[in-house]
C-alpha cells in the first residue's frame, strides 16, 4: 500500500454551486498517495448528492458529514483528525486548485525540510483574477516563524491568515488545530500561534489557490452573531502574548476593527450596539499609547471611525506630523 504523502481538508457546508469546480480541480491534481478529506458539515442543498457523484472517479476521496453544522474550524478539526498524510493542506467548498498545485507544494516542502511553507494566491471576483502575495520577499529560504511576525508598521505574515494557502507537516500537531469555538476570524489565532510556536517555515513563489471572495452567504458577507466571534479571535492572540509582540497585535486588531465599523451597515441595530460596546471595550483594554500610534497610522476616515468609537484615544503627535507631511 502506498503511503500518503498529502491530506487535503475540504469542509464544505451548503456549497452546490461551487463544490463541483472544486472536486474537479482535485481530479486535476491526484496522485496514488494524496488524499481528499471532505467535511459535509450539515449541508442541507444538493450538496451531497454532488459529492457522491465524484465518489467513483476521484482517487483518494473520502466524505464525512456531520449531521448538524459545527463551523469552518470544527469542521476542518474533523478533517484533520481523520488525514494520514505526512503533509496537510485545505481548501474551501467554494475554492479550486490549478492542475499540478498539489505536486508543486509537495516539491516546495520536500525540498526545504520545514516545518511549512506559504504560498501565493489568486483572488477571484467575477471574471476579475489578481494574484496576491504573501507578504514576505525573501523566498525559497528557511526562517524562524516568530522572526515573520514583526515589524509592527509593516504587512507580515501574521496579516495572511489564510490556511489554504500553504502546507503543513502533520507532526505539528495540535498547531493546526484550530479554535472550535470560533465561527469567523478562526485563521487569526490560528496564524498567530503556528508563527510563535512552530519551529521554521518558508515562502515560495506559487500561486494555484483560486479564491472566491464577495461569495454570498459565506460569513465575510453575513452580518449575524458570528461576526462577534473576531473579539473572542483576538482575544486569543492577546492571550500570553509576549511585550515583543504586543504592538504588533494591537496594530492588527485597530485595523481589523476600523474595517468592520465600515461594514456595520448589515448589522441590526441591536447587533450592531452590542459590537461596538466589545470593539470600545477591547480597545480600552489595550495600552492607550500602542492604540494612539495605530490609529494615527490609518487613513482618516478609519481614523475618525475608531475615534469616535473610543473618544478618549490620545493624539499621537509626532506619527500626525510625520503623516500630514506625506499628506501635504
Amino acid at each position: 500500500m502506498t503511503p500518503t504523502t498529502l491530506s487535503v481538508v475540504v469542509p464544505v457546508r451548503d456549497g452546490e454551486r461551487f463544490i463541483a469546480d472544486a472536486l474537479t480541480s482535485l481530479g486535476r491534481n491526484a496522485r496514488r498517495d494524496f488524499e481528499f478529506i471532505v467535511v459535509d458539515d450539515g449541508s442541507v442543498d444538493a450538496t451531497p448528492d454532488i459529492i457522491a457523484d465524484f465518489a467513483r472517479d476521484l482517487p483518494g476521496l473520502t466524505v464525512l458529514r456531520n449531521p448538524a453544522p459545527v463551523g469552518l474550524a470544527d469542521a476542518r478539526n474533523t478533517g484533520l483528525s481523520a488525514a494520514s498524510g505526512r503533509y496537510v493542506t485545505f481548501m474551501d467548498g467554494d475554492d479550486w486548485l490549478a492542475p499540478g498545485y498539489l505536486a508543486g507544494l509537495v516539491a516546495a516542502i520536500d525540498g526545504l525540510g520545514c516545518d511549512f511553507v506559504r504560498v501565493d494566491h489568486v483572488q477571484v471576483e467575477g471574471r476579475k483574477r489578481v494574484v496576491h502575495r504573501a507578504p514576505l520577499s525573501r523566498r525559497g529560504v528557511v526562517l524562524d516563524p516568530r522572526g515573520a511576525i514583526l515589524p509592527a508598521g509593516m504587512r507580515t505574515m501574521v496579516d495572511y491568515p489564510y490556511a489554504w494557502a500553504g502546507v503543513y507537516r502533520r507532526s505539528l500537531r495540535d498547531l493546526l488545530h484550530f479554535p472550535g469555538s470560533l465561527h469567523t476570524a478562526e485563521d487569526r489565532p490560528w496564524i498567530w500561534r503556528l508563527h510563535r510556536e512552530a519551529a521554521t517555515f518558508a515562502v515560495v513563489s506559487l500561486a494555484g489557490v483560486f479564491y472566491r471572495r464577495l461569495v454570498s452567504g459565506s460569513l465575510t458577507q453575513v452580518g449575524d452573531e458570528r461576526q462577534l466571534h473576531f473579539f473572542d479571535a483576538f482575544e486569543l492572540v492577546l492571550k500570553d502574548l509576549e511585550p515583543e509582540f504586543l504592538p504588533k497585535a494591537a496594530r492588527n486588531f485597530c485595523a481589523l476593527l476600523a474595517h468592520h465599523l465600515e461594514l456595520a451597515g448589515r448589522f441590526t441595530p441591536a447587533l450592531r450596539a452590542r459590537f461596538e460596546e466589545r470593539g470600545a471595550q477591547m480597545v480600552r483594554g489595550l495600552p492607550a499609547a500602542l492604540v494612539a500610534d495605530a490609529v494615527s497610522r490609518m487613513a482618516v476616515e478609519r481614523e475618525a471611525a475608531l475615534r469616535a468609537l473610543v473618544p478618549d484615544i490620545p493624539p499621537s503627535p509626532h506619527v500626525r506630523i510625520r503623516r500630514d507631511r506625506e499628506d501635504s
